[in-house]
């Protein structure tokens, strides 16, 4: 079985989206950017539906984008389908110090 990063590494290069749990809540996502800030493992996702803590998911909003750390999803499942994103993609180094993988335009 593939570990969470893995499993978004995958997506990123597929341009696939993930479901997952973080925090409690469900939350579909297509992840952006995957690496580290310092020492942790972190992902830049849009999220274009599902739940948040931020309140209700409107999709196409400039305001979906999440910065989460890898360990803190739980049930990750990656699935193929439309890739959502916003014109305002969010500048990964406020995420991510280190680039694993980002998405291809």
């Amino acid at each position: 079985m593939a570990n969470n990063y893995d499993l978004i590494k995958s997506a990123i290069i597929n341009k696939q989206h993930i479901c997952a749990t973080y925090n409690g809540y469900y939350r579909e996502m297509c992840p952006h950017a995957l690496g580290k800030k310092g020492i942790i493992e972190q992902a830049l996702f849009y999220q274009f539906g599902g739940e948040s803590s931020s309140g209700t998911i409107v999709p196409g909003s400039p305001n979906n984008w999440r910065c989460i750390p890898v360990n803190g999803l739980e049930n990750v499942i990656v699935k193929s389908g439309s890739w959502y994103t916003a014109n305002n993609h969010s500048t990964p180094s406020k995420c991510i110090d280190i680039i694993d993988v980002e998405v291809a335009y």
